[in-house]
């Protein structure tokens, strides 16, 4: 059994990504990792973290990112499909650049691939994941983030990448650009797995994340129109994460790759620890009434259930599977 691990970027570096510590992360269950690089700024340094991990398993591909083709964020679909397209493994793993796993986790992970792999009805691996907001102690936790996605699949040509990355399809006859398409498309068949992806892309200095939102909401709706809105509306590019006692202390372990990283936290003097929102600002979804309202009922009512929550994956079970 051969595992894959493979990721995108583009100017990772400079968009405050923790891409090197994703990769060591996983590094020891793959068999090698493939990374797809776009057309970055020449002041980005990706690469070079990257290469600077020195291991023989990574292989960088350079690619374009053509904007203009691939439209309301499916460029990050079709990236990924490209990287999907090096690996040469029979599971494949994809991790996110802002995206870690848990070092505890990683034997449950490898031991579940050699289990399954001749269980072909299973055609991927569901992640729990846990969504850091602000800070490393503080997660989401209120309706509107998901709790589970798919992040290992089958090497199976009919496999694709879905909407905007975050998820994955199977598309017969797939024409390699609708990647928003639904119909005649379908939900993998996946196993629900004991194992943690750890969400640190809304963990960065504040000027980073509006320079983030620059770039992603431009990647849907075009840079003219982003920047038209943001002329129109100054909270439409502003950022601040808001009272951070509204949300739950995390009070576990961040993977060992990230320790360092986490180190370099300098924005805590950035951060609002305490009070009501700032009223100039755009709300952030957990702060919008619908959403709260939602979070109350799947906490006190449905005892930790989600609802209304849409799942792009159908669940099976395999009673035989040991995770330990």
């Amino acid at each position: 059994m051969k595992i894959s691990g493979f990721t995108i970027g583009k100017n990772v570096s400079k968009l405050y990504y923790p891409i090197k510590e994703s990769i060591l992360s996983i590094l020891p269950i793959v068999d090698e990792f493939i990374v797809v690089l776009g057309d970055s700024d020449p002041d980005d340094t990706t690469r070079r973290e990257i290469e600077s991990i020195g291991s023989d398993k990574i292989k960088i591909y350079d690619s374009v990112w053509d904007t203009k083709k691939y439209t309301n964020g499916t460029i990050l679909a079709q990236q990924t499909d490209l990287a999907k397209s090096y690996c040469t493994g029979d599971w494949l793993f994809y991790i996110q650049a802002d995206e870690v796993v848990h070092e505890k986790n990683l034997q449950t992970i490898r031991n579940t691939c050699e289990q399954l792999i001749n269980d072909t009805e299973v055609e991927g691996l569901l992640f729990k994941y846990i969504h850091f907001w602000g800070d490393y102690g503080h997660y989401q936790s209120s309706h509107g983030w998901y709790k589970n996605e798919i992040r290992i699949i089958r090497n199976r040509p009919d496999i694709h990448s879905w909407r905007d990355a975050q998820s994955f399809r199977k598309i017969p006859g797939f024409d390699g650009v609708s990647f928003h398409k639904k119909v005649g498309t379908f939900k993998l068949k996946v196993i629900s797995i004991d194992a943690y992806i750890f969400h640190y892309g809304w963990v960065r200095p504040p000027s980073c994340v509006k320079v983030r939102i620059r770039e992603f909401r431009s990647l849907y709706i075009g840079k003219e129109k982003f920047e038209k809105l943001s002329k129109e509306n100054p909270k439409y590019a502003s950022f601040d994460y808001g009272p951070m006692d509204r949300l739950p202390v995390f009070k576990g372990t961040h993977p060992k790759s990230m320790h360092d990283w986490i180190s370099k936290m300098n924005w805590q003097t950035e951060l609002q620890l305490t009070g009501k929102p700032y009223k100039n600002r755009m709300p952030h979804k957990h702060e919008v009434f619908r959403y709260r309202f939602v979070s109350f009922l799947e906490k006190y009512i449905f005892f930790g259930k989600s609802i209304w929550e849409f799942k792009n994956y159908i669940i099976v079970k395999r009673k035989f599977i040991n995770f330990l």
